[in-house]
């Protein structure tokens, strides 16, 4: 019976190795398993972490990849975010509907959020030396998550934000929601600090850019990420845009270890829209369902050939 069982592994891996060969064999046997693992239980397939980078107004690409998962039914049994990806994956963690999450998007310039980044203010900063108060981004996470907790979600949700005093990384799993998430989307040196109980939280970007540790902590065995670093080769012109430029170089060497880490790495293809550039969110997040629609079957495959290698019985 052993040797029977190590045969089917190896036939099925086989399989769905060539699973790119168009032979429709090999697509039914690929449905089949897939559908074997959405119908097994949590305790006895790998569970999965879904780690969603930092990026300003790029990182609302997260959308449109979760989008696509969600479409597959890809089980995401854990998310961590950081900054604009906390938010993200806040909201989905929420339960709130992805076709909502897109009207955020949509709706982006009737929030103000882009407001919160004007040249006014950022002059104002400059003028009188007192840090600027995010208006229109805070109320929108207040909107959306206060008086929630973090065993309130329907997913495990987990985010970072560094403490400005002593630079240390700060990740939230529990407790209030909104104070979490308004602390990781606080950029340093423009946005005023996060006052939580003894400490003062800025932007989780600047220590963890993709909080695939988070993920590992909360219990994630198999971890997709999804990055939406900056490649722009023009130079910053301004405070703010030399200040994201800077956390964005810095998330990128802090970001190589985590991606090390991760199973897929999914780079929604967002390199000419800048941090700052709220008015391209839906433009960002649409690059990103073109990407991760041309690269599901290999998470696929890829999840569920380790699958049957941890849990045999699957087949």
């Amino acid at each position: 019976m052993k040797k029977a069982r190590l045969l089917i592994l190896f036939i099925t891996l086989c399989c769905i190795s060539n699973v790119y060969s168009q032979s429709t064999d090999n697509e039914i046997i690929k449905d089949c398993l897939w559908s074997k693992i959405l119908n097994t239980p949590k305790n006895k397939r790998i569970p999965t972490g879904l780690a969603l980078s930092g990026g300003g107004a790029r990182a609302f690409a997260h959308v449109g990849v979760i989008d696509v998962l969600d479409s597959v039914s890809f089980p995401i049994d854990y998310i961590a975010g950081t900054s604009m990806g906390a938010v993200i994956g806040g909201l989905y963690s929420s339960g709130i509907r992805i076709d909502e999450i897109w009207n955020f998007g949509r709706e982006i310039e009737k929030l103000k959020i882009s407001k919160d980044f004007s040249k006014i203010k950022v002059l104002n900063l400059i003028l009188t030396e007192q840090l600027i108060e995010p208006t229109y981004i805070r109320k929108f996470i207040d909107d959306k998550f206060k008086g929630k907790n973090f065993n309130d979600l329907k997913i495990p949700f987990a985010c970072v934000a560094m403490d400005i005093k002593t630079g240390e990384k700060i990740i939230f799993y529990d407790g209030d929601t909104d104070i979490a998430i308004k602390a990781s989307v606080n950029l340093p040196g423009i946005f005023k600090p996060i006052k939580f109980k003894h400490r003062y939280l800025v932007d989780g970007g600047v220590v963890d850019f993709l909080p695939v540790d988070a993920l590992k902590e909360m219990g994630a065995k198999w971890i997709l990420s999804s990055v939406t670093e900056n490649t722009l080769n023009e130079m910053p012109d301004n405070v703010l845009t030399t200040l994201m430029q800077v956390i964005d170089i810095r998330g990128y060497l802090l970001s190589l270890k985590s991606k090390e880490e991760s199973d897929f790495i999914i780079y929604p293809p967002i390199n000419n829209i800048k941090a700052t550039e709220f008015n391209m969110c839906i433009k960002a997040a649409e690059n990103a369902v073109k990407e991760t629609y041309n690269k599901i079957d290999k998470i696929q495959e890829k999840y569920i050939i380790e699958n049957i290698k941890e849990f045999s019985d699957i087949l």
